[in-house]
């Protein structure tokens, strides 16, 4: 699935996708990635995250909406392994990771805001399955998202 563009994407479905405006930044191993938009809605506690990864089906993209906070990470080195053993194609956080030497080795796509060494609180606190907006975009479990290079869109239905 990583034999796209998404420039060719807006290009050939310019009505049907939203066109996220975050500056990410690409962690994992796999710098193109796909796939139903699985989501997760925390701040500065990434319980609900694990769960998330723990459970949703392979090939999924798991968008994290952490607020933009800067001030921990939502994801490391133990969180990604478990992605890229569950066969998740990507995890998209509005937000930070840590460990980022050691996910720049696993074949996932990794996209977040920037990294902190200091990791989360750990109380369960947010909500799964649910809809919001960042970056322009609106999430919505089911819809499809796709990343590259040159940035990260998302559609209502199925583009490959």
């Amino acid at each position: 699935m990583a034999n796209f563009k998404t420039a060719d994407l807006c290009d050939e479905h310019a009505s049907k996708v939203q066109v996220c405006d975050l500056d990410f930044r690409s962690y994992g191993n796999r710098k193109r990635f796909s796939g139903k938009i699985e989501t997760v809605r925390v701040y500065e506690d990434n319980v609900l995250f694990l769960k998330a990864l723990e459970s949703v089906p392979t090939g999924s993209v798991i968008v994290v909406h952490g607020g933009g906070s800067k001030n921990c990470a939502l994801m490391g080195g133990r969180l990604a392994g478990i992605a890229v053993s569950r066969g998740l194609a990507g995890v998209i956080i509005n937000g930070c990771v840590r460990d980022s030497a050691d996910l720049a080795s696993m074949d996932i796509g990794i996209f977040a805001l920037g990294t902190n060494p200091l990791k989360s609180k750990k109380n369960g606190i947010g909500e799964r399955d649910v809809s919001f907006s960042f970056g322009n975009v609106h999430w919505t479990p089911g819809d499809y998202v796709y990343a590259d290079e040159d940035g990260v869109i998302v559609s209502k239905t199925a583009l490959l």
